[in-house]
């Protein structure tokens, strides 16, 4: 098994005005889809420098070949999405878009024209690994990871009134999804040279997290417990009998334009059930930049076989945490999980949506310098 990248990072940074910009011209019909791959090279090659010269253990391409985190699907215009089949539908979003919420805690909801469902069978577009993981791969000197959603974060884009002729249910639409993804992203990745694959999962702190927002979920009739348990048990058959590589799964509670976020409360809500169904991970990346996080005894309930990479630092705003206290924080961490069954990375991407968070690049660098002299310190040995 690969070792433990103490000095970690999520995935996305932020991406530089200019690479905008290029994206701008291609979609009004100024540029050409190969001016913008050269963007993309020059802006790949800029995190892998960035991300070496602060000494990560691990390092991603910073995520600037795609508009947003959701890399399979595409929700932007100007991204050809490696998926097939998704239609837009002027239907209600998921009940967790609505209760985005700002810096002060004010509800600013998404407002979207169409909301993306699948109402075709799954369909490969194009070699998303190839254009993305390859590129990073030839020109990295560090240890390199992968990032893609989950199986089950897809949930949220079958409806039974659209998708139900090509999938009757939304179990089987998952499989599929659940199916493309270990054929197409996991093994694909690894038959690179990747030994680092990481499911974002951001689904769990949204829908089974916020009290709020559950309430609302189980008055329109969902079975919350139900589908907690479907998303961890599909998840984890992502790496069913896959082995030699690092297994992860991040959890956020939403990484919106601008620091915005979506579902308030602890692990608590859903430790129990989900993570002791995570056999096949080696690593679970959580978020606990914020009191929203709730306290970390519910690292009680992971699996004894797995590392906890806690998010210790928010990457919703520039201000540098104090070294000594993540320190103290990583400490009493270990109360429930031993101190080198941890390690350390920001809480989320800096870029998770296209806008990019509230920082500067120089304010980016220092958190991750921080990430790198806080691990280094704190596992010396």
């Amino acid at each position: 098994m690969p070792s433990t990248a103490r000095a970690d990072t999520v995935g996305s940074l932020l991406r530089p005005p200019y690479l905008q910009e290029a994206r701008q011209a291609l979609t009004e019909g100024k540029s050409t889809d190969a001016a913008v791959r050269a963007v993309e090279d020059r802006a790949v090659l800029e995190a892998i420098a960035l991300q070496e010269a602060v000494g990560l253990d691990v390092i991603s391409d910073g995520e600037a070949r795609r508009t947003n985190w959701i890399a399979s699907i595409g929700v932007t215009a100007g991204y050809k999405a490696p998926l097939g089949g998704f239609v837009g539908k002027t239907i209600a979003a998921p009940t967790w878009m609505s209760f985005w919420r700002n810096s002060r805690g004010e509800r600013s909801p998404f407002q979207l024209r169409a909301w993306p469902v699948i109402c075709e069978p799954l369909s490969v577009q194009r070699d998303i690994v190839a254009d993305e993981y390859g590129f990073l791969k030839a020109h990295a000197s560090r240890r390199t990871k992968y990032t893609f959603p989950a199986p089950s974060y897809h949930r949220v884009f079958w409806n039974e009134e659209f998708s139900r002729d090509v999938y009757p249910t939304v179990d089987d639409f998952l499989v599929a999804v659940r199916d493309y993804i270990r054929e197409h992203v996991i093994e694909r990745a690894m038959a690179l040279g990747c030994d680092y694959v990481q499911m974002d999962a951001p689904n769990y702190g949204q829908s089974y997290t916020d009290a709020e927002v559950m309430a609302v979920m189980a008055a329109e009739g969902h079975d919350l417990k139900a589908e907690l348990i479907a998303d961890a048990e599909i998840d984890n058959s992502v790496f069913e009998g896959i082995a030699g590589v690092t297994r992860a799964l991040h959890v956020c509670r939403g990484n919106g334009p601008g620091g915005t976020w979506s579902a308030a409360g602890g692990y608590d809500s859903f430790a129990a059930a989900m993570f002791p169904r995570l056999t096949n991970y080696d690593s679970l990346l959580l978020e606990y930049d914020t009191p929203r996080a709730g306290d970390f005894s519910p690292l009680k309930n992971v699996l004894p076989s797995a590392t906890v990479v806690l998010g210790l630092l928010t990457t919703k705003e520039g201000l540098l945490e104090d070294a000594a206290l993540i320190e103290q924080r990583i400490r009493e961490a270990s109360r429930y999980v031993p101190l080198e069954r941890l390690a350390l990375s920001p809480q989320c991407g800096f870029a998770s949506a296209g806008a990019g968070n509230p920082l500067t690049p120089a304010e980016q660098e220092a958190k991750l310098r921080r990430v790198v002299e806080v691990a280094r310190k704190v596992w010396a040995s």
